[in-house]
This record gives C-alpha cells, sequence and structure tokens, in this order.
C-alpha cells in the first residue's frame, strides 16, 4: 500500500489516538424536569412599574369604586388627561378581562418618559396599581435525552457555553451544516438530522471502502497498523470522528435518548475527505468548494448547500494559496468556515487551516474554562469553546455519539473525546443557530457578532484565546430578527490611510435616536488598500469607548470592504462615532472611502 504521510492531513483530536481520544459508554440516568412556577396570588405590585423602566404599553389597575374601572370612555379620558400633565403620548387601548386598562405610550419612549407617565398614574388615588406590559417569551425546557445531564458544555455556568439560553430563540432550522471529516456511521440518535453528502477520497489506498469518489459518505472505519501511517506511529483503532462532531452539533433532542445536539433542527451534510492515515488538501479543497454550493468537476451539483463549515481537522505549515482560495470562494458563496486551532499547544500560526483567512479557529476549553493543555493558541485563534479534557477524569470530556466498532462499524453507543476537534462543533452549531435566527447574516457578520458576545475565560490561558468563550444564547439575542431596524448614517468623506502613521479618525454624528445602541450595530467600512494586513480599525463610541474591529494580521490580500456587528447596547447611540483606522508597516498605503452605521 502507498504511504505518504508527510502529505497528508492527520485528524486533529488524534494527534496522540490512544491518549487524546478516550471512549466510554455511560449508563443512562433521568433528567429532573423543571419545577413549574407558583401563579401570583395577587396582582403585580406598583414597584413592578418603578421609575426607571422600558416599556411601551401600561397596565394600569383601577381601584373597584372608581369610575375608570367600569367605563372606558372615562379610563381614555384620564389617559388624556395624564398626556396633557406629562406631555407623552398616552392611549387607551382596551380593556383587560381583570378589568384593567391597557394604555399605550407613544412610539419609542424613553424611560425618563416612561417614569413620568409611571408616576402620575401611582399619585392618582384611583388606581391601585400600575405595571408594565411586558413581552414574555417560552421558557427553555430541559431536553429529557438520557445523557443530556453529562453535556457540561453545554449548560455548565462555569465554562458551558449557554446554549439552553438559545434554544428560546432557535434550534438550527432551516440551515445546513457540512461535517467535512471522516464521513458518517450509521446512528439512531443522529439519522433524522442527516442529509446527502459526498466521499471525496480519491485515493483508494486511503478510502478504505474499495474505491474512489462517490456519492455515498459512508465512515468503513480509519483504522491503521504500526507504522503504517509513519515510521514510529502506533497502531489505531478506528475513531468514527465525523460522527462524534456531527452528533455535538444536531444530534437529535427531545426524543428521550443519548445526548442533545446545539443546533438540534438543523441538519448535518457529511463530506468524507478522511480516511487511513488522514486526507489530501487536493480532496479537502474540492469539499470545501462543493459544500459550499461550487462547482467541483466530475461531481454532481450539491443539493444541500451548507451555510456552514466544519473543519476539525489540520496539519502543520502555513496556509496554501489553494486551500485559501477553497476557503475564499465558499465565504464568498456565504458558507462561514469553521476550524479546529489543533491540538498540539503550539501556536496556531503553524497549523493549517486554522491560520488561514477568512475561517473562525476555535481553540478549546476544559470544563474549569481554561485552555486546554493541548490546544492551539495565539492571535490567529477568534474564539474558544469547550474542547473537553479528560486527564483527571473521563467525564470531563465531550460526549457525543460514535460506534463502538473497533475497525470496521458494530453497534452504535456514546463516548468521550477531548480536542479542539470537540470545540469546533460547538462553534458550527452556534453558527447554524444565528443563521437560522438571522438568515441574513453574512460570514463576516458572524465571526464579528461571536466574538463581540463572547464572555471572558472563566479560567485562564496562556498564548491567546480569542475573543474568549463563546456564549450561544448571547450570541443569537444579539442578532436575532434583522441586521438593523433601516436607519442609516453614513460619511463619504475620503480620509487618506497614512504609510506606517498615526491613526486617521471619520467621524459620523448620530441623532433621533433615543435610548441606547442596538447590540447587533452593523458598521459598514470601505477601505482601498493594498496590503490589509497592516490596518488595525477601531469603532469609538461618543463616550471614548472603542470597540476592534480588526487587528493587524498576516493578511497579503487587498483591501476591506466588509460589515462588521457590534454589540453596542451599553452606550448611547446619539452623539459622535468615530471609525479610527492605522496602518501599522511599512511600504503600503490606502484611504478610507468611507464608512456608515446601520441601526
Amino acid at each position: 500500500m502507498r504511504t505518504s504521510p508527510e502529505l497528508r492531513r492527520k485528524l486533529i483530536s488524534v494527534a496522540a489516538v490512544s491518549a487524546a481520544l478516550l471512549t466510554a459508554a455511560p449508563a443512562s440516568v433521568a433528567v429532573a424536569q423543571e419545577a413549574a412556577p407558583r401563579p401570583a396570588a395577587v396582582p403585580a405590585a406598583q414597584t413592578e412599574a418603578a421609575p426607571g423602566i422600558q416599556a411601551e404599553r401600561l397596565i394600569v389597575g383601577y381601584k373597584s369604586g372608581a369610575t375608570e374601572a367600569k367605563s372606558n370612555k372615562a379610563a381614555a379620558a384620564d389617559a388624556e388627561s395624564k398626556a396633557e400633565k406629562t406631555g407623552e403620548d398616552i392611549d387607551f387601548q382596551r380593556r383587560l378581562g381583570t378589568g384593567a386598562a391597557l394604555v399605550e405610550l407613544g412610539t419609542h419612549p424613553t424611560r425618563a418618559s416612561v417614569a413620568d407617565v409611571v408616576a402620575q398614574y401611582k399619585a392618582d388615588p384611583q388606581v391601585a396599581y400600575v405595571v408594565p406590559d411586558r413581552l414574555n417569551k417560552p421558557t427553555a425546557v430541559t431536553p429529557n435525552d438520557t445523557e443530556y445531564s453529562k453535556q457540561w458544555d453545554l449548560f455548565e455556568s462555569t465554562a458551558g457555553m449557554n446554549v439552553p439560553g438559545a434554544w428560546d430563540t432557535t434550534t438550527g432550522s432551516g440551515v445546513t451544516v457540512a461535517v467535512i471529516d471522516t464521513g458518517y456511521v450509521t446512528h439512531s440518535d443522529l439519522a433524522a438530522n442527516i442529509v446527502g453528502g459526498y466521499d471525496f477520497i480519491s485515493d483508494t489506498a486511503v478510502s478504505v471502502d474499495g474505491n474512489g469518489r462517490d456519492s455515498n459518505p459512508a465512515d468503513p472505519g480509519d483504522w491503521y497498523n504500526d507504522n503504517e501511517c509513519g515510521q514510529g506511529i502506533a497502531a489505531s483503532g478506528s475513531s468514527w470522528h465525523g460522527t462524534h462532531v456531527a452528533g455535538t452539533i444536531a444530534a437529535a433532542t427531545n426524543n428521550g435518548k443519548g445526548v442533545a445536539g446545539i443546533a438540534y433542527g438543523a441538519k448535518i451534510s457529511p463530506v468524507r475527505v478522511l480516511g487511513k492515515c488522514g486526507g489530501y488538501d487536493s480532496d479537502i479543497i474540492d469539499a470545501i468548494t462543493w459544500a459550499s454550493g461550487g462547482t467541483v468537476s466530475g461531481v454532481p451539483a450539491n443539493t444541500n448547500v451548507a451555510k456552514v463549515i466544519n473543519m476539525s481537522l489540520g496539519g502543520g505549515g502555513a496556509c496554501s494559496s489553494a486551500t485559501q482560495s477553497a476557503i475564499n470562494g465558499a465565504v464568498n458563496r456565504g458558507t462561514s468556515v469553521v476550524v479546529a486551532a489543533g491540538n498540539e499547544n503550539q501556536n496556531v500560526s503553524n497549523a493549517s487551516p486554522a491560520n488561514c483567512n477568512n475561517v473562525i479557529s476555535v481553540a478549546a476549553t476544559n470544563r474549569a474554562g481554561s485552555r486546554a493543555s493541548y490546544s492551539n493558541y495565539g492571535s490567529l485563534v477568534d474564539i474558544s469553546a469547550p474542547g473537553g479534557e479528560t486527564r483527571t477524569s473521563t467525564a470531563n470530556g465531550i460526549l457525543s455519539t460514535l460506534n463502538s466498532g473497533t475497525k470496521t462499524p458494530s453497534s452504535e453507543n456514546y463516548a468521550y473525546y477531548q480536542g479542539t476537534s470537540m470545540a469546533t462543533p460547538h462553534v458550527a452549531g452556534l453558527v447554524a443557530l444565528m443563521k437560522s435566527a438571522n438568515s441574513a447574516l453574512t460570514p463576516a457578520q458572524i465571526e464579528s457578532a461571536i466574538k463581540a458576545n463572547a464572555r471572558a475565560l472563566p479560567g485562564t490561558c496562556s498564548g491567546g484565546c480569542g475573543a474568549g468563550l463563546a456564549d450561544a444564547a448571547k450570541t443569537v439575542q444579539a442578532v436575532k430578527g434583522g441586521t438593523s431596524t433601516g436607519t442609516t448614517f453614513s460619511s463619504t468623506t475620503a480620509v487618506a490611510i497614512p504609510d506606517n502613521g498615526a491613526a486617521i479618525e471619520s467621524p459620523i454624528s448620530v441623532t433621533g435616536r433615543s435610548g441606547n445602541a442596538p447590540s447587533a450595530l452593523q458598521v459598514g467600512v470601505d477601505i482601498t488598500h493594498t496590503y490589509r494586513g497592516d490596518l488595525v480599525i477601531d469603532l469609538v463610541a461618543p463616550d471614548g469607548s472603542t470597540y476592534r474591529l480588526k487587528s493587524a494580521a498576516s493578511d497579503s490580500a487587498d483591501n476591506v470592504n466588509t460589515t462588521y456587528t457590534v454589540n453596542a447596547s451599553g452606550e448611547v447611540a446619539n452623539g459622535t462615532w468615530k471609525l479610527r483606522v492605522q496602518d501599522t508597516a511599512a511600504q503600503d498605503t490606502g484611504t478610507l472611502n468611507g464608512w456608515k452605521l446601520t441601526f
């Protein structure tokens, strides 16, 4: 058999297979159900409408002897009277079943104006109570999957990814995730979410299944003997790696068995590129192209185009121009590419494709929220996610779908693995949730929003772990319901960017807004530059707070023409916002052609 290990990609999570990928088939445990909340015994107290609340409607309860308690006309007249006293718009809407009156305030009332109206009603001796008409949402329900209690990575407050809170908004429906990996071995806890994929392994020595490329991405096993994948490399059983990754993203959920998937409403397209000893760049490049809707000669058109690609794979060295071209093509077609940072405990700059541009590079954290001992690190890491660490306990790994076969497929099971391979599908699942909640999001906006809404690592990280620990609930909340409300402020004044010089600033005056800026403020940037890797770009809020949009990096491409998403909910909307741009290295020049803010 021909072997060229120096040319073949190694599975990231099997850099040291016997140590890194520990398997176990845990016993099922029951999941306790949440207790039902007690109903309120009395109407809400007046203190619920204390000054400082934000509301567009109020519920006013009049005392039983008041005329307004029975007469809609009197309640409407009372609303008009209080409108005259406060100078605010107040309109009686209807009578509730309890007898209370529903009144509506003007468009986008401020906290101060709401407080004035509340104070007027509370001062009225005929009013029993006044409370905001609050918007309620479905309560997150603990899934009934039997092993869910062991999935600390989804829900634990210390270092979980806060996934259940995102399920109130979306479960990933309408989104396909391509898992470019070892293929898929049948599993009943995943089967309902599997759609058509493809086997891109062209070399039969790698494919093991006896043929080259075809439409069957089934995983026949990737086991190998001693020295078969290189001198000194010990034998290993089959990893069923792609199936484990797929289960983290979209295992069937609330089906009374097994584990829960992060985006369990999404679909998985298995795309096979890794077999015995790994997989070639050429096959991976074609897989990226095809999965994102591009054309590959000799391969049928993809009918399950993915808006998210998960690549829990990699090798050493710089990102090649060939791989970068495929990634750029996918992103230009609107597909986000999520890549494992690698398991070598080294700078990610030495791991490809995690060091490529236009990818979301993911480092791994352990159950305490620190960088896992094996995880790569560095300035090219974008975000961290739970990858587990099994040195002290197998249960501190990531539990997902697997197969018990040591070489060829046998019975389905579940097992704990560790690795940046396991961290990556957490982020790919989050991207699927985001695309489902807001289909208009671009890959650049998705990456920006994930970073902007991450929380600080609860543990430690030496070397750089990106923006922090990904937070599913916060990120989905920030992007849901569209990228803007349609109000745009812009600057078209061109400003030259001096070569390796001082930062330039371009101002935009925002007026007529009420309250704070949105949690998904869109910042559109149009810069002409001959080496954009030199550029550092910041958004400066009216109070001087800065938000890093782009750091300097090894990126030789021209120009910056993209939209960033910023969580600016802590900033007052009105005022002078600035875009700050600095060229940090010599020999290249550029111009800020213009930029815009969309609220």
